[in-house]
């Protein structure tokens, strides 16, 4: 790390939080269970995104879903330092500092292989995870993975540097007041995340809101802003050589503001060319299809799960 320059549900189980200490942090988890029946196959993990009040939160619709359609494999759904219930130390965090709290998470908790979930641009914390820890990794799936450009081109160290401490001032203080607020999150949600505006629901927003409050969470998000995790990822994509699953929006579109458009197609045939063993598939949603197309994200991913379960 970087020190800082100036629901309800009938068919699943949920421990309540639990916690381990990693680099003197307390970080923080649940583990999901099918209600009444033995867990089967390859526990999964979740990795959550980077965003105003996200955190392991975002999984609940899945992992409610989930088990309603049958399925029984173990959930452990962790918070990233910076996120949730996690510590939230004034850090400039990188996908390395994630993936070492993941791979401490993985040897001294799970203790066994997992079938790794991640969302959105947190992929570079899933690869990172893979290059330290590829063992206790049987397979990955990427949930709306970035578009190829962000995944494939460096930005400047000064530029994100530069980023992170006009971020990490006074200003940046009082625009993560304002991101906060059920009107920014609104707006940001219809137009950067989800297909259809109905979509961005009272769960969503009051969610995000409670997530947000404590106002040392903007570090995870000034670290994502900033952009420490854009690097050129070419390389490391295709030395995985566990089975991958991307799963892409029909109406996908990046965040990014200085990159070309790319179409879901063509996102996916990237991916596609550079992993040795993928696969990939298009559903319903745009960025955010664990929460906003939960069924059909679900229906998506058992099948390739359950090959080696």
């Amino acid at each position: 790390m970087q020190p800082s320059a100036v629901a309800n549900t009938t068919n699943l189980t949920a421990s309540p939080s639990q916690f381990y200490t990693w680099q003197n942090y307390r970080c923080a988890y649940e583990v999901h269970q099918p209600i009444n029946i033995t867990s089967e196959g390859i526990p999964l993990l979740l990795i959550h995104p980077i965003g105003v009040g996200l955190s392991r939160q975002f999984w609940q619709r899945f992992c409610r879903e989930w088990y309603n359609t049958g399925q029984r494999n173990s959930i452990y759904n962790p918070d990233l330092l910076g996120c949730g219930e996690s510590d939230m130390p004034h850090v400039a965090y990188t996908p390395s500092d994630w993936a070492e709290q993941l791979q401490y998470f993985l040897q001294t908790v799970v203790q066994k292989p997992v079938i790794v979930v991640v969302q959105g641009a947190l992929l570079p914390v899933a690869i990172a995870l893979v290059q330290k820890e590829s063992n206790l990794i049987a397979r990955l799936v990427l949930s709306g993975p970035p578009a190829w450009a962000l995944m494939t081109k460096k930005s400047p160290e000064w530029q994100q540097n530069f980023l992170w401490n006009i971020l990490d001032s006074p200003f940046g203080s009082a625009f993560y007041r304002y991101a906060r607020t059920p009107k920014f999150l609104h707006s940001f949600s219809t137009r950067q995340l989800f297909a259809s505006d109905n979509a961005v629901d009272a769960e969503w927003l009051d969610t995000l809101v409670a997530g947000a409050e404590n106002p040392a969470s903007r570090h995870a998000v000034f670290s994502f802003l900033a952009g420490f995790w854009r690097q050129d990822y070419t390389n490391f994509i295709a030395s995985i050589q566990q089975a991958t699953l991307a799963v892409i929006g029909k109406t996908a579109s990046s965040i990014s503001q200085d990159n070309r458009k790319e179409t879901p197609d063509e996102c996916l045939a990237h991916y596609l060319s550079c992993l040795p063993q993928g696969r990939g598939i298009k559903i319903n949603g745009r960025n955010v299809l664990p929460y906003e197309s939960t069924a059909e994200f679900v229906t998506a991913i058992a099948p390739f799960i359950n090959e080696v379960s």
